[in-house]
């Protein structure tokens, strides 16, 4: 993959949109060429990140994925107050490892918040496709690289 790509969808506050948005992933990064093992892992990581914003985030709730030659990023924003925190559960809780999931599966994961002056965050993940030593910019509002292809869409 060279320069690029950023694909951004907004988000209904509906849980039944986890699935869509594992859809559009899995169909976006697929279509990037990326291998079936590390989509695997991404969707599963955009599921989590998605279903935390779903239900504890507010709108607009937004999904942003972005491939560049050194690695993906995987953004999910809403204006919710509240801030994810991993939790520490008991082997028989049946809920609340999304966040345990998201920091095994991503190589780098965090939260940013959307400014000063609004309530919301972003949660994002990372990985380095190519082993460049390069770290990728998720926290950054654009990375500094040449745009190649972008899109908007609602799910």
């Amino acid at each position: 993959m060279s320069g690029l790509r950023t694909v951004c969808y907004g988000i209904p506050r509906d849980p039944a949109a986890v699935g869509e948005a594992r859809r559009v992933t899995r169909d976006t990064l697929t279509g990037w060429g990326l291998p079936p093992a590390f989509v695997d892992d991404a969707v599963l990581v955009v599921g989590e990140l998605v279903a935390n914003a779903t239900v504890y985030g507010e709108e607009p709730i937004r999904l942003s994925l972005w491939g560049m030659a050194q690695g993906v990023c995987v953004r999910v924003t809403d204006h919710g107050s509240g801030a994810p925190r991993m939790l520490d559960l008991g082997e028989d809780a049946s809920h609340g490892r999304g966040l345990a999931i998201v920091e095994a599966l991503a190589d780098r994961w965090g939260v940013v918040p959307l400014s000063t002056n609004s309530e919301g965050k972003t949660v994002w993940a990372a990985w380095e496709v190519s082993r460049s030593g390069v770290a990728i910019g998720c926290a950054d509002p654009i990375p500094a690289l040449g745009l190649h292809e972008r899109v908007d869409r609602r799910l």
